[in-house]
């Protein structure tokens, strides 16, 4: 995939305005419709929104047509995004927050929250840690012009670690024997966000024939990611907002590891791709897939294991609220300095 891109679009450069409007949106909806929003978080299947699950798909497919499998056999010579991914979000990103939550709300925090409530939310958090994300980092990949192909085998190879390894870390962090997992949430987000997007991906590579139908196509469908983005933002506010208006203190204190441990393990991954002049578009996605979290699944572990109505729930509520505008921070951050990193082929 080449490094060079059409010129963002007027969605693409006004982003984060569209999110902030999203949001304010999204907050008004749940208070002006709360029957709509009622109806919204009723569309599950295995705790996943069916409604947040399609205008993902929105999201990641466009990304998933640049897919070219042909050149999967090429990640093999760029191994050293792989290895900065694979280390950050297993080695270092769970036990990082786990620090950081216990750091905060154990001592830092301590004179202003409960115990019993300090205990709720560094698990949640400890659940948003433990869980790299799936589905959004096609988009931030999209976003910096990222290496489709890597970028997927990167998710992919994450995606067989979270299944063996997800219970195991949580289970120790949180000093338990047993962690339930929901095995139903996590095998459908995975259907849902990665494989169905990329045999459509598939498909449509093989409708169009060559490279010049594909560019084109995919610029045509290129602002579904961003209109689902944005659509994405205003329901998750709209399910979220009357949690947001009612404990506005305690989402701010959840908010601030949260935010330490983003900025600080996106510095920390693409610190390390620089070092080892790993090129932009591995770069960048690299960075983003150990910063950002797969929400859906923490949302899903923290409400089976502590309840809907639990701090452990509330904080990883908290984690998909901070996510996009971190990530839209890091995405302008990235593509500020795209320019550091060594071109394609050196």
């Amino acid at each position: 995939m080449s490094d060079t891109a059409a010129p963002m679009g007027i969605f693409e450069r006004l982003l984060t305005l569209w999110v902030a409007l999203a949001m304010l949106a999204g907050l008004a909806i749940g208070a002006l419709a709360p029957g709509l929003v009622t109806a919204i978080a009723a569309a599950e299947v295995a705790r996943i929104n069916l409604v947040v699950a399609v205008l993902i798909w929105a999201m990641v497919y466009p990304m998933m047509v640049n897919v070219d499998f042909g050149a999967v056999a090429g990640v093999a010579r760029q191994p050293r995004g792989l290895l900065v991914t694979l280390v950050v979000n297993w080695l270092i990103k769970p036990f990082s927050m786990a620090a950081l939550a216990v750091l905060f709300f154990d001592h830092v925090f301590a004179p202003w929250i409960a115990p019993e409530d300090a205990a709720q939310y560094i698990a949640g958090l400890i659940l948003l840690g433990a869980a790299p994300c799936t589905a959004m980092v096609f988009v931030w990949s999209q976003l910096t012009r990222g290496d489709a192909t890597y970028t997927l085998v990167q998710v992919s190879v994450n995606d067989l670690i979270m299944v063996v390894a997800f219970a195991p870390i949580v289970a120790l962090l949180l000093g338990v024997t047993e962690i339930v997992v929901p095995w139903d949430t996590l095998v459908l987000a995975t259907v849902l966000y990665v494989v169905l997007p990329l045999l459509a991906g598939l498909a449509t590579r093989r409708m169009l024939g060559s490279d010049e139908a594909i560019a084109a196509f995919t610029a045509r469908i290129k602002p579904l990611s961003v209109l689902g983005l944005i659509a994405t933002v205003a329901i998750l506010f709209g399910l979220q907002g009357q949690t947001i208006l009612d404990r506005p203190g305690i989402i701010a204190l959840i908010a601030v590891p949260i935010l330490i441990q983003s900025y600080g393990i996106f510095a920390l991954a693409y610190g390390a791709a620089f070092l080892l002049k790993v090129p932009h578009r591995i770069a960048a996605p690299c960075a983003l897939i150990g910063t950002s979290n797969f929400f859906e699944l923490a949302v899903a572990v923290a409400i089976s294991i502590f309840g809907l109505n639990s701090g452990a729930a509330l904080a990883t509520v908290v984690g998909v609220l901070v996510e996009v505008p971190v990530m839209l921070t890091l995405v302008a951050f990235a593509n500020r300095t795209r320019a550091r990193f060594p071109a394609p082929g050196q």
